[in-house]
């Protein structure tokens, strides 16, 4: 097997090339920078969707990157009926779509539009496809939303605790790497979007304290009371939206997830690597 990876060096790419190449797979991985090979991993330069490589139809593509892009590239290439696509949107496609606040709900436009051109386009050429919808992800070090939390309270040893009843279901990168190797075999995920969260729900303020919990230093716990939230809204304009959803179930129904798939996400109980960047391979 062929596999064509793009985002290779994403938190997603850094746990699903060890198991590509575990399975003994071929992989191309691309980066907009070139480096040199590792075991089982060919690299590649370029970057979407004009300034790609030519290659062969490989068996598989998998994308961590934007859709749209994704799609306007595939639809100028050669794809055989038997490629498998696999590639991975947000559950913000879902969650922000009815935000007040506008650029919220132009990210959840362009994720739909996304998924819709990517599944147009592969119907197209007759090739089956599947589009994950992952929750709030963590694992390597490399995402814009728990890791800066836990750098900052490691930096000033102090960590804010906000108030929050909304659910979350945190997911490991590792979870949606093995998900999307699951896909690979599994012809019966063709033609869907499934949703992907965490093992387990919890409320935000629950998910901050496991956070602070699992770090290797010790810190103050500042607990930020609701009325200050509300004021933050009113007085931010950046935080309205993230402040907002803290009283929001921001939650993914993975019923499909273990039917098709037979995957089961871990609870979310972070250790303090989560916080360090995962080396690329």
């Amino acid at each position: 097997m062929t596999v064509l990876v793009l985002g290779a060096t994403s938190q997603i790419g850094r746990c699903l090339l060890p198991r590509l190449h575990a399975r003994g797979a071929e992989v191309l991985a691309l980066s907009r920078r070139a480096r040199e090979g590792s075991p089982g991993v060919r690299w590649l330069t370029g970057e979407l969707p004009h300034a790609m490589p030519v290659i062969e139809p490989p068996s598989a593509i998998i994308s961590f990157g934007p859709l749209l892009r994704f799609a306007e590239w595939l639809g100028t290439v050669a794809l055989s009926p038997s490629t498998r696509v696999i590639a991975t949107s947000s559950m913000s496609a879902e969650s922000k779509q009815a935000s007040d606040v506008p650029a919220e709900r132009a990210l959840a436009q362009t994720l739909q539009a996304g998924e819709a051109a990517l599944a147009a386009v592969c119907e197209r050429h007759g090739s089956p496809w599947t589009v994950f919808r992952p929750t709030l992800i963590y694992g390597t070090g490399l995402d814009k939303s728990l890791t800066p939390i836990a750098r900052r309270a490691m930096q000033w040893r102090v960590f804010p605790l906000p108030a929050g009843r909304g659910l979350r279901q945190p997911v490991h990168a590792d979870d949606i790497a093995q998900a999307v190797m699951a896909a690979l075999d599994r012809p019966e995920a063709a033609g869907r979007v499934l949703p992907l969260g965490g093992g387990e729900r919890l409320p935000a303020g629950e998910m901050f304290a496991r956070v602070r919990q699992s770090l290797p230093v010790a810190t103050l716990p500042v607990p930020v009371p609701a009325w200050m939230l509300r004021m933050g809204r009113h007085t931010v304009p950046r935080l309205r939206g993230p402040l907002t959803r803290l009283e929001a179930d921001l939650v993914a129904d993975n019923s499909e997830l273990q039917r098709l798939l037979g995957v089961s996400p871990r609870p979310f109980h972070p250790d303090a690597s989560c916080w360090t960047p995962v080396a690329p391979p």
